[in-house]
């Protein structure tokens, strides 16, 4: 907590405390109050608890502690692809995937109120990507910073009329900055993906008849041709693969690991002969969760 600026913490330790009363309603997020999980969380459930946390890490980790019964942490995004280091977190945490939920982006630009020209614009990498075009025309320069609000609460902190924020507007309130310019993001129909994540997973029983999504980690066998073979499941089971990302686990880059997304869950004899074929020319598979499907694909 003690990361968080300072015009922030006042907000957090509030929120603190009434989680910790409520642990069971608690939804763990990355960011200082006024982020997107802040504002993904209360819409996902508008009864629920916000717990903000500085880094992924410790958003994953009040669950696992049981300061949190659930963590809403962003997976991807329409424009600026998968959110850094997501990939490694997931399947190391433990924790399953319970649920989804999809968030159109809005940031405007916020500094000290009567602020105008600005050199610097604070936010997180993910906002900065979905802000480039808008700032290269105006020759602002990007500043990383751990997430669009504690930007926010970082910009009123320093007191720098030529430094800006990238973020929800509601952090403007929050933090008493001015909004100067809105809907700056590159794109109109900017959008993040979020799941949220539980220590136990949902039963499949609770998903019978209902669209649902499964993922799952994996890697193949160092052998020719084993990713065919091990995907060549899915195509003769008719199942649907919505996502495959690869990524490299270690330093060797002797086998690559890969993140999939399928429509259906386990328990579907289509989903069952598809997983059973995969896990016979794999390594491992690993299972992240099946859970209730928020929006079509395609």
């Amino acid at each position: 907590m003690h990361s968080f600026p300072e015009p922030a913490l006042a907000l957090v330790e509030q929120m603190t405390r009434a989680a910790a009363a409520d642990p069971a309603r608690a939804v763990a997020f990355q960011g200082a109050p006024g982020c997107n999980g802040h504002r993904a969380a209360l819409e996902y459930d508008p009864g629920c608890l916000p717990l903000p946390c500085f880094s992924f890490e410790d958003a994953l980790d009040a669950v696992k502690d049981g300061k949190a019964a659930r963590a809403l942490i962003p997976i991807e995004n329409s424009q600026h692809g998968r959110v850094a280091d997501i990939h490694f977190l997931l399947p190391e945490s433990g924790l399953s995937i319970v649920g989804e939920y999809f968030l159109p982006i809005s940031y405007a630009v916020m500094g000290l109120p009567g602020a105008r020209a600005f050199a610097a614009a604070y936010s997180h990498p993910q906002a900065l990507g979905q802000t480039r075009r808008y700032l290269r025309a105006r020759g602002i320069v990007p500043m990383a910073y751990a997430d669009t609000a504690g930007a926010a609460a970082f910009v009123k902190e320093q007191g720098d009329p030529e430094a800006c924020a990238i973020a929800p507007r509601i952090a403007a309130e929050l933090y008493g900055l001015e909004i100067v310019d809105e809907n700056v993001e590159d794109s109109q129909d900017n959008t993040t993906r979020f799941v949220m994540l539980a220590k136990d997973a949902l039963d499949a029983a609770a998903l019978a008849g209902r669209p649902a999504m499964t993922t799952f980690v994996f890697e193949v066998k160092n052998v020719p041709a084993a990713l065919y073979k091990a995907l060549g499941g899915f195509a003769t089971n008719g199942v649907n693969m919505t996502k495959l990302e690869s990524y490299q686990k270690g330093a060797s880059f002797a086998a690559t690991t890969f993140y999939a997304d399928i429509e259906g869950a386990p328990g579907d004899p289509a989903i069952d002969r598809a997983i059973e074929e995969l896990k016979f020319h794999c390594k491992y598979v690993r299972m992240l969760g099946s859970y209730p499907l928020a929006r079509p694909r395609g």
